[in-house]
């Protein structure tokens, strides 16, 4: 990967709408050209694929947490049983394997409070495996989505 992929990845982070001749003039390339490297970074994987990027509360999760998770056990079919069944909670909207302690980060979305205590309490707290939970709530995004640096 050269410096004019590492623009075209950049350029595309910033918007994934872009064009292929809009990519092409923001990266001083012709058309065909950019097109091959494109298809290139999408068949290699540095491009996993293109979605919106969607604001949670303008779909009404207006709240969120950072819930750390520590198994009871580190055996291979306990953490592929919570990394599955985390994996099918929709309000998780990342989840990120540590070193150390803890084990795992969630970052999870909800409407509110409440509705939080009851993901918690119904789903959360009965993962497979879960020895401890220890939240703490977001206040304020202050870097968020930004491109990955070239």
């Amino acid at each position: 990967m050269d410096a004019l992929d590492r623009k075209i990845l950049t350029e595309l982070q910033l918007d994934g709408r872009l064009t292929v001749t809009e990519l092409a003039a923001r990266v001083k390339l012709s058309v065909s050209p950019c097109h091959r490297r494109l298809r290139d970074l999408e068949r290699e994987g540095a491009i996993r694929g293109y979605r919106a990027v969607v604001d949670p509360a303008a779909v009404g999760l207006n709240f969120e947490a950072l819930v750390f998770a520590t198994l009871r056990w580190e055996d291979a079919d306990t953490v592929s049983a919570f990394e599955e069944a985390v994996a099918a909670v929709p309000h998780v909207l990342q989840a990120q394997r540590l070193f150390g302690d803890p084990d795992y980060l969630l970052r999870v979305a909800t409407t509110d409070l409440a509705a939080f205590q009851r993901l918690y309490d119904q789903q959360l707290a009965r993962l497979p495996g879960v020895q401890r939970l220890n939240s703490t709530l977001v206040m304020k995004h202050i870097v968020d989505e930004r491109p990955l640096p070239e």
